[in-house]
């Protein structure tokens, strides 16, 4: 389960769908654990984010990693999520970059984007996400509060 923070407005021209963003949608510089002392600027490719599962259900932002996952051992409530970005992060610290996970929208039946995007903003909302071995994710079910709104079908 991630919590979501809401993004501003859809493309009404792609569907009707709500924009999604997270705590792990922004990652500060401090918390990359395999940076060179030299690097200034971001190289385009994987980023590898582990997260915990915390005492509110939700699972938060540990470290991230460049590349490949990190070499620690995966404990029972952690999960690695993988990521891409783009060459050009600035890697400074008191930075942040944004990776792109592939869960940034969520398709609705249509006519009901718009209230949900306001309910959004006034109380908690989360996807349940599904994630394949390689850390790939995938949102199988939006949830308000404990109540499922929506959930995919399988595959």
């Amino acid at each position: 389960m991630l919590k979501v923070e809401p993004v501003d407005p859809r493309d009404l021209l792609r569907g009707d769908y709500v924009r999604l963003g997270y705590e792990v949608s922004s990652i500060p510089v401090s918390k990359i654990t395999n940076i060179a002392p030299d690097k200034g600027w971001s190289d385009a490719g994987d980023v590898h984010v582990r997260v915990k599962k915390g005492a509110d259900g939700y699972w938060h932002l540990l470290s991230a990693t460049f590349g490949a996952p990190s070499p620690a051992a995966l404990q029972p409530d952690e999960a690695d999520i993988k990521g891409s970005i783009e060459a050009g992060w600035n890697l400074s610290p008191g930075t942040s970059i944004e990776p792109e996970y592939g869960i940034g929208r969520f398709y609705l039946p249509e006519g009901e984007g718009m209230d949900l995007e306001k309910d959004m903003r006034v109380r908690p909302f989360g996807i349940r996400v599904a994630l394949a071995g390689d850390g790939t994710a995938q949102i199988k079910a939006l949830l308000d509060g404990d109540t499922m709104l929506f959930q995919e079908p399988l595959y």
